[in-house]
C-alpha cells in the first residue's frame, strides 16, 4: 500500500472546478462542506466520516486565517490556514480541501456546485450559505448530526482551565 502525498489533496478552486469535472464525468457525486477546522478532535472526524458517505467525493472549503479571525475573533485561529489544510488533506475521508477568505463560503458553492451540501444538523431550520442556490441547481443540502460534547471552543477553553492549574 503506497502512500498519498497529502498536498496534492489541497487545492485551489479554480483548478478543483476542472477536477470535480473529471469526477462527474465518472458519475460520481460531488460533496462539500466547509469550516474552521481550527483544532481537529474526534467530533471533527466523525462529522466528516458521516459527510463523506457512499461513492461521494468529499471537498472540505477551509476558512483562511483572515476570515477565521472575522468569524471567531483576534484570537483565533490557534493553527495556521496551511497546518489546517494539511491535517485535513491527511484524513482518507477527505478527498480535496480548499481554502476561501470570505466569512461565507457562498461564492466557492456557486463555483464548484456540488450535488450535495453539508452543513452540521445545528444549521437546520437556519439559512445555509449556498443551501438556495444548490437545490436550485438539481443538488440537495444534507445534516449531519454532531458528535455531543466535542466543541474546538470547549477543548480551547478546557486546555486554558488545565494550565491555570499548574
Amino acid at each position: 500500500m503506497g502512500t498519498v502525498d497529502t498536498r496534492k489533496k489541497i487545492v485551489a478552486s479554480g483548478q478543483l472546478i476542472k477536477v470535480i469535472q473529471r469526477h462527474r464525468k465518472k458519475g460520481r457525486v460531488i460533496a462539500f462542506t466547509n469550516g474552521c477546522f481550527d483544532i481537529i478532535h474526534y467530533g471533527h472526524i466523525r462529522y466528516l466520516e458521516k459527510a463523506k458517505g457512499s461513492n461521494r467525493i468529499l471537498i472540505v472549503g477551509l476558512n483562511s486565517d483572515s476570515s477565521v479571525r472575522k468569524i471567531k475573533g483576534t484570537g483565533r485561529p490557534i493553527c495556521s490556514q496551511k497546518m489546517r489544510a494539511a491535517v485535513l488533506a491527511a484524513l482518507s475521508c477527505v478527498d480535496y480541501v480548499t481554502l476561501f477568505s470570505q466569512e461565507t463560503p457562498e461564492k466557492l458553492i456557486r463555483s464548484l456546485r456540488p450535488d450535495v451540501l453539508i452543513k452540521g444538523a445545528d444549521w437546520k431550520g437556519r439559512p445555509v450559505a449556498g443551501g438556495d442556490f444548490t437545490r436550485e441547481n438539481g443538488g440537495r443540502v444534507e445534516f449531519v448530526r454532531f458528535e455531543p460534547g466535542f466543541s474546538t471552543s470547549r477543548l480551547i477553553q478546557k486546555i486554558c482551565r488545565s494550565g491555570k492549574k499548574t
